[in-house]
């Protein structure tokens, strides 16, 4: 027997070798006849424009009323980004995990302000995270209120005592 693994000891350590890469190249998560899985992309929705509101000045011209179109989907509820104070943004980077790429996105999403952020409520959280995709639950698992509450009041000293320098 010793004499069988002398002779063909290196032959059956290259056979069993090239029989582990066979095995592992046949197990990868995509082979080659198998689609990948599909990427949930879901397209913008746009704001909806509001009526146009009459002038106080102006009377109202007395007559019928119309009935107001119904519309075959309801109303799209009002975006926590829609309440974006004006002026400049703040810099969405100084909270804790978020980054560039989320950075972005919630910019895209219409998130300016630390001020807007620091308001919302459960249900607001939730219509945010859904638009998130791969960074979905970080508002929560990052205490991006609480974090934003720190930075919208300009307490710098207290939000570095919590969460760290900036």
């Amino acid at each position: 027997m010793q004499e069988f693994f002398m002779d063909y000891g290196l032959w059956l350590l290259i056979a069993l070798l090239v029989i582990i890469g066979i095995i592992f190249l046949l197990s990868g998560r995509n082979r080659a006849g198998e689609p990948a899985a599909p990427v949930e992309t879901k397209k913008p929705v746009a704001p909806v424009a509001a009526p146009p509101v009459a002038d106080p000045a102006e009377p109202a011209a007395p007559g019928p009323v119309a009935a107001a179109p119904i519309s075959a989907q309801p109303a799209a509820p009002a975006s926590p980004a829609a309440a974006a104070p004006p002026g400049d943004a703040d810099d969405l980077l100084k909270l804790k995990g978020v980054g560039p790429k989320l950075n972005a996105l919630l910019l895209d999403l219409g998130v300016t302000r630390y001020a807007q952020i620091a308001g919302w409520s459960d249900a607001d959280i939730a219509a945010i995270d859904a638009r998130l995709g791969n960074f979905k639950g970080r508002p929560v698992r990052d205490q991006w209120i609480d974090q934003a509450k720190y930075l919208a009041a300009g307490d710098l000293a207290g939000f570095e005592a919590k969460y760290g320098k900036i």
